[in-house]
């Protein structure tokens, strides 16, 4: 069974940085490519980042318009776990962030970025 654990959310002022950890288990983690996404209050789940696994075909990492060079997408498969590095964070940024495999819909329970001064 997929369980996926994400942590590292909270209240951050515009501008500031968090890291987001999603910790993987019940799958063989390093043969998944790998999403984030978000949810903010009352609008629909928002596809953020993608990394790729390593020796899978494709681009390595990939991001929504809206994230790009601000926030980084990295994995360490010895840990099983997912990061999402965000910086230059913005207001428009709050949401509830969820970690996903590819091709799967977010089974985690998520965890919340509150961008506000």
């Amino acid at each position: 069974e997929v369980q996926l654990v994400e942590s590292g959310g909270g209240l951050v002022q515009p501008g500031g940085s968090l890291r987001l950890s999603c910790a993987a288990s019940g799958f063989t983690f390093s043969k998944h490519v790998m999403n984030w996404l978000r949810q903010a209050p009352g609008k629909r789940l928002e596809w953020v980042s993608r990394i790729n696994c390593n020796g899978c075909s494709g681009d390595g990492v990939q991001y929504a318009d809206s994230v790009k060079g601000r926030f980084t997408i990295s994995r360490d498969d010895v840990e099983n776990t997912l990061y999402l590095q965000m910086n230059s964070l913005k207001p428009e940024d709050t949401a509830v962030y969820y970690c996903a495999v590819y091709g799967l819909p977010p089974g985690g329970q998520g965890t919340q970025v509150t961008v506000s001064s």
